[in-house]
């Protein structure tokens, strides 16, 4: 008997060889899911949610965050690939690869009698070898276009075909060196994705400037202006109801219309000033026009005075959109209209309005300096918008890691064959002493995943590719895999090049997950991660286990749920005869004819309906005190959700303390 079972019978654990066989199955299977979607030949996986929403991609980290996993490992290997990609915006596939081609070569070994904790030792040593070897394989290079275009075309080819990640690469890399100011790093957030159903994704475009996903509110306002200045505004220019509460009564229409006049009065004061400035600084010949963007509301009134002076005023502009307006635009933003003068103003070449069937767009280009700009994805659906929106931002990153790192790795499998090559070397393996070097060994048959699998997504056979790529290097040469071919070739005359930081993080990450992986040795069924457990059953009396219990799952719980205070009638016998069926069948205390009430509550981890499945008033043995006579046990009615399993044990520990006998 373990030791988790000597403390509670009941517990559910995995131990040793069963613990292990679990974690490396787990791993394999994460592999072989998505293995098909490496490299730019790799396939594309549907997903369609509950509600028949279709999302078609090959990102890993999408596949990873949205696909329902239930094993708790596969789970763990899956939030550290999308760790990785948030730190280095790509490579979670590749993370998902090594480890399980990890777990799978040490499976080799330990079936042969080896212990996991000496291949684990192995891994330590070849990581660090792996890194040391990293630092002096990569190639340091100066920003250049040319170099960032290969860059940026490598990262989208795996998203993308071939053809669309052409196209989308040079707005990609210019998006960037318009925000890029040496020697401070490319601050991505002023790169604004904006989402346009037209056309097709290859009409995809960079706009040197600011789109707005709306337009103005008058239908008198001019749609297209040049030569614009821009005043950017935190002011409202509505009738605001006072603060306090007040009435007005009038007895004549005169007093009507000055009751209105007066209303007016303080709106009406604020446009003639902005009006007044529009005069003096544009004039009437109409080489020079005005625009107004205001954070706060116009009412229509106002927008009728602005559209009579030609002004076009865009009005609840987002406020991040007026960070950007300031930067690309120049001018300051106002919060009042009394100090307005030309030096707060900003500056545009060009601003027109675009209307695509009920949406509006408004473009501000032709700016003084594009310190922000802006990437328009198009798309004839929503998924194929998606898909390339998620390519984009990973081809973002991809520039990103360039241009702070100076350095590039080549790619198409190039490291990880030189890899795997020095770890089997003599200079590095007579420095491995003892058992630990078939760690090494199986470190450096795991890295050779990667080449492995883009052979096999690209029809090719994998051995003769893979004894090509190490013949080439044994060499001296530094060679790639030709997905087209089949044969070796040299990655940076091709432009191929993978992230450093992408790959660095990959080895680091995978051996890391992989050695605690094959180190657990025990699987125990846990309470609620981050909550104190209460003690189990015999280790306190009945009184102390049900108050743990009550307080645990009752209704006043720390707040776990919101309780609507809504009582639904009398809960159907049909709808607790699951429950009732999984405690073991009905207590006798409990009548089946005289159901509890059926309360609802809305459960805070998943959101749904919770169903109250016991209301116990008054009806507790004698033995129970006072203040455990009353009480209430909620289940959340979603079979998914961790609530669910913590309040039916809770409620099957309640039965058997209830039907103990006196």
């Amino acid at each position: 008997m373990s030791a988790a079972q000597l403390l509670n019978p009941k517990a559910e654990s995995r131990r040793r060889g069963e613990a292990l066989k679990v974690n490396i199955s787990a791993g394999e299977g994460l592999q072989d899911v998505l293995k098909s979607n490496l490299g730019p030949l790799g396939t594309i996986k549907m997903l369609v949610d509950g509600a028949g929403q279709i999302k078609l991609t090959k990102d890993g980290n999408v596949l990873l965050r949205e696909m329902q996993i239930q094993n708790p490992t596969a789970v763990m290997i899956a939030r550290a690939a999308t760790a990785q990609d948030d730190i280095c915006g790509d490579g979670t596939t590749s993370v998902v690869m090594l480890v399980g081609e990890l777990l799978k070569q040490a499976d080799r070994y330990i079936s042969e009698g080896l212990h996991p904790r000496i291949i684990t030792d192995g891994f330590e040593l070849a990581k660090i070898e792996a890194l040391k070897f990293l630092d002096t394989f990569k190639l340091e290079k100066e920003v250049d276009r040319e170099l960032l275009l290969n860059v940026a075309r490598t990262s989208l080819a795996t998203k993308l075909n071939a053809t669309l990640a052409a196209k989308l690469t040079p707005a990609i890399v210019d998006a960037v060196l318009a925000i890029y100011q040496a020697p401070a790093k490319p601050d991505l957030h002023m790169v604004e994705i904006m989402k346009m159903q037209h056309r097709s994704a290859a009409d995809t475009a960079l706009i040197r400037g600011l789109a707005l996903d709306h337009g103005a509110r008058h239908p008198d306002m001019p749609k297209r202006l040049e030569n614009c200045y821009i005043l950017t505004l935190n002011v409202s220019l509505e009738y605001e109801k006072s603060e306090v509460n007040s009435s007005f009564f009038y007895s004549s229409a005169e007093q009507r219309d000055k009751l209105v006049e007066s209303e007016r009065r303080f709106v009406d004061a604020k446009l003639k000033k902005i009006v007044e400035l529009k005069q003096e600084l544009c004039g009437n010949d109409g080489k020079k026009n005005f625009v107004i963007i205001n954070q706060k509301g116009i009412d229509p009134l106002s927008l009728d005075v602005l559209a009579k002076n030609g002004i076009l005023a865009l009005r609840r502009a987002k406020r991040r959109n007026m960070e950007r307006l300031q930067l690309i635009c120049g001018g300051t933003a106002q919060n009042s209209v009394d100090d307005l003068s030309e030096e707060v103003l900003g500056w545009a070449g060009l601003v027109y309005e675009q209307t695509l069937g009920e949406e509006k767009f408004t473009f501000i280009e032709e700016v003084k300096e594009p310190k922000s700009v802006t990437l328009m994805i198009k798309g004839p659906n929503q998924h194929t918008i998606a898909q390339v929106t998620d390519a984009v931002r990973d081809g973002l990153r991809s520039v990103y890691n360039m241009i702070v790192d100076k350095s590039v790795v080549p790619g198409a499998g190039a490291f990880q064959v030189a890899c795997a090559a020095h770890l089997k070397s003599d200079a590095f393996s007579k420095s491995v002493k003892g058992k630990a070097k078939w760690g090494v060994e199986a470190f450096a048959d795991a890295l050779l995943i990667i080449p492995k699998t883009l052979a096999a997504n690209a029809g090719l056979d994998i051995q003769d590719a893979l004894a090509a790529l190490q013949d080439e290097y044994a060499e001296g040469n530094v060679v790639g895999l030709n997905l087209e071919t089949g044969e070796p070739m040299d990655p940076e005359l091709e432009g191929i090049f993978d992230s450093f930081r992408v790959l660095r993080n990959c080895v680091a990450s995978s051996a890391s997950i992989a050695s605690n992986l094959l180190l657990c040795d025990e699987l125990l069924k846990a309470r609620q991660m981050g909550r104190a457990g209460g003690p189990g059953p015999g280790m306190d009396g009945p009184n102390d286990h049900i108050s743990n219990m009550a307080s645990y799952d009752s209704d006043s719980s720390d707040g776990e749920f919101e309780e609507t205070n809504v009582l639904l009638g009398y809960a159907s016998k049909d709808a607790d005869d699951d429950t009732i069926s999984r405690l073991g069948g009905t207590p006798d205390w409990l009548d089946p004819e005289n159901a509890p009430s059926a309360a609802y509550a809305r459960c805070k981890v998943c959101k749904d309906l919770m169903v109250l499945l016991l209301q116990v008033n008054g009806e507790l043995p004698e033995r129970f005190p006072e203040h455990d006579r009353r009480l209430y046990v909620f289940a959340c009615r979603r079979e998914t959700c961790r609530r669910r399993e913590g309040s039916i044990r809770a409620l099957r520990g309640l039965f058997e303390q209830l039907q103990q006998p006196v």
